[in-house]
């Protein structure tokens, strides 16, 4: 509550954060895995003296150069700006929490962008021993920087014995570390056979696309098959709640990971049957299709993971609003208008009551509900009287699950309950 509330009208602040996040994440695991790509390809072309293998490397590493830096970059900046700017108080947390962590992962960024650099302009200019170090060096840093970030981003759902002990390694090898990041090698894996296949239909002609769909269609079937595993063992390291919600607390989360279920078949078949077997019905159109199926398998699994944390935006350490539990007392005591810095309404009275109940709402609700857009409040209070409202604020999370105790006094669980009541008073005259 240090921080001014930066609405984001319809989808609201998660949601931004999400598709920000999707695009971003689907463009970095092939920044990983597809790195792994480039490398073996063309030691696979050299091999078999193969020029239709070679040609098509060379031509994919300007693609690969393209997307991972340029464009990877771009949203992994958009990603700073919208997470510092919808949920401030996490960022900042996560800043000085991991400052040495991120240090080192930016370090690992740099030599990224210097060897994808020198890969991709050293073609028939290096040796093919020195070209193939280069691609090397290229892949370790980006391997090294998913290992970084994925101790960074595991923390926020099971920060483990950093609660007590505030221990920096405490909370990077936590208790979904290790699955979590055999989850991201094998989807990266994935991914840079998706990638290729797509860019050998734009980039190959016709009569010679056959090896290297074929090729890329092995770096898809059998990933797809370990995918499910190390899922199933990132399911079985997350806390009790998370299991729950996943299993059906929250109806949508099951949803969604039974779509990606679902999607993840989907891909598997198709790149079998046209991939694997009948390369030469593999079209431009079915790349395009593919690559849409696993930006879906990749929106799935990042959405489940997303909301079994709720309330929490770091698990038993900071709810989505932002507010710190260990603060929870203190702020109770004096209520959430007081403690507040960015709030002019104070004091509650029989004029500003609407007033400040929207400010509350605001500085409480509005990071998971909107008024009027995604997760819309209106229809959780509708036909309800306004003592009811107050009384299941009051007691928000035995009357809406997965939701965080109510930090307010009681005159500001009553002053939100009056403002979102006038909802149900214009409902009734339009009606």
């Amino acid at each position: 509550m240090n921080y001014p509330i930066w609405e984001v009208p319809i989808i609201g602040g998660g949601w931004l954060i999400g598709i920000v996040a999707i695009i971003h994440v689907f463009v970095s695991h092939f920044a990983v895995g597809g790195g792994l790509f480039l490398v073996l390809t063309e030691i696979k072309a050299y091999k078999n003296n193969d020029p239709i293998i070679l040609n098509y490397v060379k031509k994919h590493s300007k693609f690969f150069l393209l997307l991972t830096i340029v464009f990877g970059a771009l949203t992994g900046v958009a990603i700073w700006f919208t997470i510092g700017l919808v949920n401030p108080q996490a960022t900042s947390a996560l800043i000085h929490i991991f400052v040495w962590g991120w240090a080192i992962e930016w370090v690992f960024f740099f030599v990224e962008i210097a060897a994808v650099m020198l890969y991709y302009y050293t073609w028939d200019k290096l040796d093919h021993k020195t070209h193939l170090i280069i691609g090397w060096i290229y892949f370790i840093a980006a391997l090294l920087s998913m290992v970084i970030i994925n101790g960074i981003l595991s923390f926020m759902l099971t920060p483990g014995k950093w609660i007590e002990t505030r221990s920096f390694w405490d909370g990077f090898f936590n208790p979904t570390y290790l699955s979590s990041l055999a989850v991201r090698i094998v989807t990266a894996i994935v991914m840079a056979g998706i990638y290729g296949l797509l860019t050998a239909t734009f980039i190959v002609e016709k009569n010679n696309r056959h090896n290297v769909l074929k090729y890329s269609s092995k770096w898809v079937l059998p990933f797809m098959l370990i995918l499910p595993v190390v899922s199933l063992w990132y399911y079985f390291t997350l806390p009790d709640i998370p299991k729950e919600i996943a299993l059906g607390g929250i109806s949508f989360v099951s949803q969604t990971a039974i779509i990606g279920i679902i999607v993840g078949f989907l891909v598997f078949l198709i790149v079998l049957i046209f991939g694997y077997f009948n390369t030469r019905l593999f079209t431009k159109l079915i790349g395009i299709v593919v690559m849409i199926l696993g930006l879906s398998i990749m929106f799935a699994g990042e959405r489940v993971r997303e909301s079994i944390r709720k309330p929490y935006v770091i698990y038993d350490y900071m709810y989505s609003n932002g507010l710190i539990i260990n603060e929870f007392d203190v702020i109770k005591e004096q209520g959430i208008l007081k403690s507040a810095k960015w709030v002019e309404i104070k004091e509650i009275n029989e004029e500003n009551k609407i007033q400040a109940g929207k400010n509350g709402f605001k500085l409480y609700c509005s990071s998971c509900h909107i008024v009027g857009g995604y997760n819309d409040i209106k229809p959780l209070i509708v036909d309800l009287d306004e003592e009811t409202i107050a009384m299941m604020i009051n007691d928000l999370e035995n009357y809406r699950g997965y939701m965080p105790k109510f930090a307010g006094t009681e005159a500001e669980a009553e002053a939100i309950a009056k403002w979102l009541y006038k909802f149900n008073l214009e409902n009734k005259k339009e009606q």
